[in-house]
């Protein structure tokens, strides 16, 4: 189960849902909360809907409801994997999540595993903003213009660089570059930038993307 209120406190939900977790629950119940963003873990479907029933009455009490379009219940985890499977359906649905898009996953080694991808819109908006910035910025120095875009790209990457997500990173460093190239060649210069000067000025300020995140099993280790 996934939310969004712009009022949900620690009173409000925090604690609400470890007491419910504790007097209610048949199985594990798990909360993840970051300002008004939360999901919710369950063992069982149905402590998943008994919650959401309580949950409802528990906002109303005070004024507040769960986001309709941001709130739904799905089947997520290695044994959603299995038991879609075996029932002849597609993969579990996955859900957004603080910048990532959450997905069931299978490893090399054949194991279970959450996979987390850019959330594509917020990619192409920041994309956009970009585009935006280069265009306003366009007779800027080009030195100027990479110390920007490299304060951007590592910024992306200290948030974005987990395990699984280098494709969505690449791909965003190569528009980037993408971007910037065309920003120079409308600059109206007698001899537009070639690729040849193009390629140094990306390998002087366009660091090359890495995963700077450990797997979550790992953080805890050691």
């Amino acid at each position: 189960m996934s939310g969004n209120n712009h009022h949900c406190t620690h009173y409000v939900l925090d604690l609400w849902v470890h007491q419910w977790r504790q007097r209610h629950a048949r199985g594990e119940v798990y909360i993840v909360r970051y300002a008004d963003d939360f999901v919710l873990g369950f063992q069982y479907k149905s402590d998943g809907h008994a919650l959401y029933t309580a949950l409802v009455r528990r906002l109303t009490q005070f004024g507040l409801r769960l986001h309709p379009d941001k709130t739904r219940l799905i089947e997520f985890g290695r044994f959603a994997l299995a038991n879609r499977k075996e029932q002849g359906k597609g993969k579990p649905e996955p859900f957004d999540f603080l910048g990532f898009t959450h997905l069931c996953a299978v490893r090399r080694d054949g194991c279970f595993t959450v996979r987390r991808h850019t959330i594509a819109k917020r990619q192409r908006a920041t994309l956009l903003r970009i585009k935006e910035w280069l265009r306003r910025n366009l007779m800027v120095n080009v030195h100027d213009q990479g110390r920007w875009l490299r304060k951007v790209l590592t910024g992306l990457v200290n948030y974005y660089g987990v395990p699984g997500n280098g494709v969505s990173l690449q791909a965003f460093r190569t528009e980037i570059c993408r971007h910037w190239c065309k920003a120079l060649r409308r600059r109206g210069n007698k001899r537009p930038i070639s690729w040849v000067n193009m390629t140094k000025h990306i390998k002087r300020w366009i660091p090359t993307v890495r995963i700077v995140h450990p797997y979550p099993n790992q953080r805890w280790c050691g």
